[in-house]
């Protein structure tokens, strides 16, 4: 793999007071928030208040973008103004693949090359008459209310006016007719509180990867950073949950649970819906997933791993330490018997700034000059096969 992190799926419970992040429409004076139908783990049908994926994604994405223009990474015309059309909006871009008369898949690596958002947040490729996918890095799932866990009330509000007199009243009446709404009116808002079931799951394998070509488009480096990037988005996107009416019904984020799985390789990050186990058997889904794990790694190399958080500042920390050990390994190619000078090595098990990986097809051991493993002398290989250093970008 190219990068130490392949997938990271995320499951947590959330407990939110007094929110109204999405809704669906109004009707009157009345605001309607989102209820869905879901099946409980008591196997009945529970009606629920929900905020949908699309929301969270956007939500990631608004902090990608925001990111991405800080450290100055490639985006289209149409994402520097964040235009939810992305790269089918960038006539420029349609204009270069029509004279040049890209195929598809060199297309998808010039848009993979040009734009982070398109690349992390997918898109379908419509303009031109055409019809090219690019699938999602990152994807979300509906934020549930645990049934029985949640409840939603509509609240009276007043749009007060300063001055009622007759004349007033009247100017008022007159200003309705062209919809500017001048006078006192009164509307309902809904809140929501609750305990709710999150998920969510990114594939920063195929970051800047060409499902065409089955190669990737882009260099390692800038893999790199768009993963840092998305991971360090996705940490603010459950710490800061954004959405609708905050500048009023700012929502109280009182606590997050959950859990964290990681793949390095193509083994799946296992996902079990926060759902599983209802009010009854809060860890019932992280105990799921620690018997998934285990079963997956089997008797050999840990590939995918779990790890758990009990708190908003437990998931800081965890999202804050992936993001420090997951850089991108680089390889450099040095013939053996060339003696290295200057740097710290140590062995991949041993962790560090530098790792080594043998080739394996070679029976071959590596021995440093002094004997000892991570010592600061430079060492020699011992063969006369190439071997590749791996380095942390």
């Amino acid at each position: 793999m190219r990068t130490s992190i392949a997938s990271i799926s995320i499951a947590a419970r959330a407990v939110l007071n007094m929110h109204s992040l999405n809704n669906e429409g109004g009707e009157g004076n009345q605001i309607q928030t989102r209820m869905v139908d879901i099946i409980g783990h008591d196997g009945e049908l529970h009606n629920v208040n929900a905020i949908s994926g699309d929301m969270l994604k956007h939500v990631l994405m608004e902090h990608f973008y925001q990111q991405a223009r800080a450290r100055h990474v490639s985006l289209c015309e149409s994402c520097q103004r964040f235009n939810t059309n992305r790269i089918n909006a960038d006539k420029d871009f349609f204009k270069r693949a029509d004279d040049k008369k890209w195929s598809d898949a060199d297309f998808i690596d010039q848009m993979l090359q040009t734009c982070a958002i398109d690349d992390v947040a997918g898109i379908l490729i419509t303009e031109g008459k055409r019809s090219v996918p690019r699938k999602s890095i990152s994807e979300f799932g509906w934020v549930l209310g645990l049934p029985g866990k949640v409840s939603t009330d509509s609240y009276f509000h007043v749009k007060y006016a300063t001055e009622r007199g007759a004349d007033k009243r009247a100017e008022d009446a007159e200003g309705q007719k062209s919809g500017a709404n001048l006078g006192q009116s009164i509307f309902h808002r809904p809140a929501s509180s609750g305990v709710y079931a999150l998920v969510c799951h990114l594939e920063l394998a195929r970051i800047g990867y060409n499902d065409i070509k089955q190669d990737y488009a882009i260099s390692d480096e800038e893999r790199q950073l768009r993963a840092s990037l998305l991971l360090e988005s996705l940490m603010h996107t459950f710490i800061e949950l954004n959405g609708a009416m905050r500048s009023t019904q700012l929502p109280h984020l009182v606590a997050l649970e959950g859990m964290i799985t990681t793949s390095t390789g193509v083994t799946p990050a296992p996902l079990i819906s926060p759902l599983m186990g209802g009010e009854d058997h809060p860890y019932a889904y992280r105990e799921q997933a620690a018997d998934i794990v285990t079963a997956l790694n089997g008797n050999g190399e840990e590939i995918v791993k779990l790890q758990t958080f009990d708190t908003i500042s437990d998931f800081a920390t965890q999202m804050r330490t992936l993001l420090d050990v997951s850089r991108q390994r680089k390889a450099v190619y040095v013939d053996c018997c060339t003696l290295l000078i200057g740097s710290t090595f140590l062995t991949e098990a041993s962790g560090g700034n530098l790792v080594w990986r043998q080739d394996s097809s070679c029976s071959h051991t590596i021995r440093y000059q002094d004997g000892t493993a991570g010592c600061s002398y430079p060492y020699i290989w011992s063969c006369g096969r190439r071997k590749s250093f791996f380095f942390l970008a």
